[in-house]
């Protein structure tokens, strides 16, 4: 990140000491945060000629290749290699002491994050969009100050204004929680020792990768999560699969868990009260990590000066072109209130990039395909079974374990299921949901399948390459569906077949 400062074009007469005011610098675009969506706008407006001026306060890049999905996945992987190494007998491997060097992990992420920002340096070079390192909010209409590490100011107006300024971890006012100063995402990738008892708060995406990985590093580790069960918003046999995987890899779930207070200081001594059941019990850990929700990063951007509105959660309101309520001024990614991915944030920049430039690029109605990445990994496009129920859409279900994938059999990693929604009506696939070994890339293949709208039957009679995990996708789409699901029958948990 040394070269910060290096990337700062500027102009003497624009620049004044705080106590001034600067003279309006004009651009095509300016944009607000280096985010997904945002980075990909000042490549592309850049290249096409456009005088692109890109504003970010500290992580080139975004959050996704410096504190989020990449350097969580670096961590993963590690967290993977860990658990071979525990059952190198199983693979007839000896193994004499186990020890896990958390300061080199940190290293080896560190290292793969200085690699992929001097990547996204060269990608603003070559297009030619200005990359400022400092502060923007809005001062007026289409206008943002910049305020620079040194104190001196930019007034930058743009034909165009996008705003990605992503969200940041949400703290909830729990008594001691704010004082007991815990980890973050960010703060537990910079570990560099391996926690004694990690008591993770949230039993969803970041909080169930985090868990698991350090599980697998050594930590004795805690979920503590408000609803019934983990992952709630999916199936219940998706949740029910994930349990019976931390079970078995001896993490302990505090479902239905209400939390009273917090005393102490993570890394050193936190007591958790937690009320489950009308019974009250205090739980004692070495570190505490918050993964429970996010909240936009709308704070001293001047949105009101910009005549730019929030929505009741917080979000910058758009409509489905990504206009905000001011003219000219645009939103991307979670900021935005878009689906929290890095690929849904891509995607609102080609709806964006579209719209700018003459175009009628709505964002309703696309396809939101996710992946959690626990060993095995969750993945899902399309409908599941609770959302077409709740909808009142009839479908058929096709299910198979990952036991009849041959792939797996090979790997001897046969845990989890594949299913598969098919309308009731044709053959068309409303939905695809995995828990297994390479989950996220069978997925995809199911998607591109949904995109070109072909029936189910095309992947059942497609010659796939063997052994492959997609291969799986025979076995699939070959069982007997259940009976078609009608607004009228109950959930489909009796009618899936084995």
């Amino acid at each position: 990140m040394g070269r910060e400062n290096s990337m700062n074009t500027t102009d003497g007469n624009s620049l004044t000491k705080s106590s001034g005011s600067p003279v309006a610098e004009e651009y095509d675009i300016v944009i607000i945060g280096s985010g997904a969506g945002a980075k990909l706008a000042a490549w592309t407006f850049g290249a096409e000629g456009k005088r692109v001026a890109v504003i970010e306060r500290k992580y080139i890049g975004g959050a996704c290749p410096n504190i989020a999905c990449l350097p969580s996945k670096n961590l993963i992987h590690t967290a993977q290699v860990a658990s071979y190494v525990l059952r190198s007998e199983e693979f007839g491997i000896a193994r004499d002491g186990f020890r896990v060097n958390m300061s080199a992990v940190r290293d080896r992420k560190r290292r793969m994050v200085s690699g992929l920002v001097d990547i996204h340096v060269e990608e603003f070079h070559k297009s030619g969009a200005e990359l400022i390192m400092g502060s923007a909010r809005f001062v007026e209409p289409k206008t943002v100050e910049v305020t620079l590490p040194d104190e001196r100011r930019r007034l930058l107006r743009g034909k165009n204004v996008i705003v990605g300024t992503g969200t940041h971890a949400a703290l909830d006012p729990i008594p001691g929680l704010a004082d007991a100063q815990p980890l973050t995402h960010i703060e537990a990738l910079e570990l560099d020792d391996v926690p004694e008892h990690l008591i993770v708060i949230g039993g969803g995406y970041v909080g169930l990768e985090f868990a698991q990985a350090m599980r697998r590093f050594g930590s004795r580790v805690s979920v503590l999560d408000r609803n019934s069960r983990l992952l709630h918003r999916e199936d219940e046999d998706v949740s029910a699969a994930l349990r019976g995987l931390f079970e078995d890899e001896g993490i302990d779930a505090a479902l239905n868990a209400r939390i009273h207070k917090i005393s102490g200081r993570s890394g050193q001594l936190v007591k958790v009260v937690i009320e489950q059941h009308g019974t009250e019990r205090v739980l004692e850990g070495s570190h505490l990590l918050v993964a429970a929700g996010r909240v936009p990063n709308t704070e001293r951007l001047g949105l009101d000066s910009a005549g730019v509105e929030l929505t009741p959660r917080g979000y910058i309101k758009v409509n489905e072109r990504l206009e905000t309520t001011a003219t000219g001024v645009w939103a991307v990614g979670e900021v935005a209130g878009s689906p929290q991915f890095t690929h849904i944030s891509e995607d609102d920049f080609r709806a964006v990039h579209d719209n700018i430039t003459g175009g009628d690029h709505l964002t309703t109605g696309r396809q939101v395909p996710f992946c959690l990445f626990t060993d095995p990994e969750f993945a899902r496009v399309g409908l599941s079974e609770t959302e077409a129920q709740a909808q009142g859409i009839a479908y058929r279900l096709f299910k198979a374990p990952m036991a009849a994938v041959l792939r797996a059999r090979a790997l001897m990693e046969i845990r989890g299921f594949m299913k598969a929604l098919v309308d009731a009506g044709s053959d068309r696939i409303l939905g695809f949901s995995a828990l297994g070994v390479s989950a996220g890339e069978i997925m995809s293949a199911v998607q591109v399948a949904m995109i070109a709208g072909l029936p189910y039957t095309a992947l059942r009679d497609a010659i796939l390459a063997h052994p492959t995990m997609t291969e799986g996708l025979h076995p699939l789409f070959s069982t007997t569906p259940s009976v078609a699901v009608t607004p009228a029958q109950k959930p489909a948990a009796a009618l899936e077949t084995a």
